[in-house]
């Protein structure tokens, strides 16, 4: 089966700065691809490629078999590639209602008496939440009031109902805690059921192997490893995306201070000459 979005070799460079150099991502219908790394790993530009803000620089980037470059995210979101970042782009004060169909409403009558159809939206949203599993208390109160993860789950019901085949959720986790976070995470997996190719962005390993079924690393604007779930564990993914062997060297140079005289470093050896400078230095005069 065709991916749906599929990225083979992408690199991205802002003048001699390299942000990206070869990373290859997989998206499938049904699937969650999770992409982890630290901060500065490249996770952003790589969202920014495929949300259409920026273009790459080397490498291929398909949608659905056809070789293409987007021009803007317009051109993106026409394509099925929705994006949620962690702003989530909405207007605290306007209902519920008024965010989900912010930018899209839907009018009704002709001419001077043109207006946007209220009745219509209203009804859509509360059915499309519902279908999504979300029973908010009323669709016209201020989507500021909701919680951070209320106000995430909207954003992912509204890509559905918009048609997204691909959806990009850039750290929905990211402020959120346990429980706000494990209600998220219930909705990216009812997308991902929805036949929805899902792209994960997150730091965390706990979440992502949660419900992830390929995992993508970054490190420094490249690849650092590229697994499907049953090829890794967690304490192996959580190892790769904390460092792996630069964690053995810690490991190891702290041991080494421990056993050291009370605990502290051994004092570095003094450079050739450094004694006699000092002995000159001494002399009286």
């Amino acid at each position: 089966m065709t991916a749906l979005v599929k990225l083979t070799g992408v690199s991205k460079f802002y003048g001699n700065v390299r942000a990206l150099e070869g990373v290859s991502l997989e998206v499938s219908a049904g699937e969650i691809t999770c992409v982890l790394g630290d901060n500065g790993a490249g996770k952003s530009t790589l969202i920014k490629i495929v949300a259409g803000l920026h273009q790459h620089d080397a490498g291929s980037f398909e949608i659905e078999g056809e070789e293409t470059v987007l021009a803007n995210p317009r051109a993106a979101l026409d394509r099925g590639i929705a994006t949620v970042h962690q702003d989530l782009a909405v207007v605290p004060l306007m209902p519920v209602w008024r965010n989900f169909f912010l930018g899209s409403e839907p009018t009704t009558g002709r001419g001077p008496f043109r207006r946007m159809d209220v009745s219509f939206m209203r009804r859509t949203t509360r059915a499309e939440l519902l279908r999504m599993g979300i029973d908010l208390r009323d669709v016209d109160q201020p989507i500021g009031t909701l919680s951070g993860g209320e106000r995430q789950c909207v954003a992912i019901a509204r890509a559905v109902y918009f048609g997204a085949k691909v959806l990009v959720l850039d750290e929905p986790t990211a402020a959120l805690g346990v429980k706000q976070s494990g209600v998220v995470l219930k909705y990216v997996a009812a997308a991902r059921d929805a036949g929805l190719g899902v792209v994960l962005i997150t730091h965390n390993p706990h979440h992502a192997h949660l419900v992830g079924d390929r995992f993508v690393l970054l490190k420094r604007g490249v690849m650092a490893g590229s697994h499907t779930r049953d090829s890794i564990t967690l304490d192996e993914l959580t190892r790769q995306m904390a460092g792996g062997s630069e964690l053995d060297e810690l490991s190891h140079e702290l041991a080494r201070v421990a056993q050291s005289p009370q605990g502290t470093p051994p004092a570095p050896a003094a450079p050739p000459g450094s004694a006699d400078r000092t002995r000159r230095d001494d002399t009286p005069r």
